[in-house]
């Protein structure tokens, strides 16, 4: 899967997408250590090991680089940045029954307003899955020869 570029300085406004979560009940947030261990059971539960093993990484840098989704205290989406490379975003990912919500766009642009606050003028989308959404949400773009990218010779 090829990787994307986002510029940040180009970013759409975020805010009336918060808003409209948040009265649904769900808030988007940093996550923070002493929840570390059940973000990344989540992950894991969810998704899958490979994910999980990054989700963790998150949590060694500073700030913490994951941000979740909770309604009620619970989880319903995550998202990483700098977890498997320095200016890059993912793994990402929602529950499956909460699709369609705007939480995955809510996820991805509160991380990539992050990277933006931390200095970067780009942020790379490793290993893509949904192109189209990236697209759409972040006016991002394919980079041409990135497959397999970072991910290459990866020890199965």
């Amino acid at each position: 899967m090829p990787d994307m570029l986002v510029k940040l300085y180009d970013l759409p406004d975020p805010g009336p997408l918060y808003n409209q979560l948040k009265e649904k009940g769900i808030i988007i947030k940093r996550a923070i250590s002493p929840e570390m261990h059940k973000i990344v059971d989540w992950v894991k539960k969810y998704f899958h090991s490979g994910w999980a093993s990054e989700c963790e990484v998150c949590f060694s840098n500073k700030p913490v680089s994951c941000f979740i989704a909770v309604k009620n205290n619970k989880i319903l989406g995550f998202a990483c940045y700098e977890s498997s490379s320095r200016n890059f975003f993912g793994p990402t990912g929602v529950d499956k029954r909460k699709r369609g919500l705007g939480i995955g766009k809510a996820l991805l642009l509160r991380s990539l307003y992050a990277m933006k606050e931390e200095g970067y003028a780009y942020a790379i989308i490793g290993g893509v899955g949904p192109s189209q959404f990236y697209a759409k949400t972040a006016n991002a773009v394919l980079i041409e020869g990135s497959v397999p990218g970072i991910y290459r010779n990866m020890v199965e």
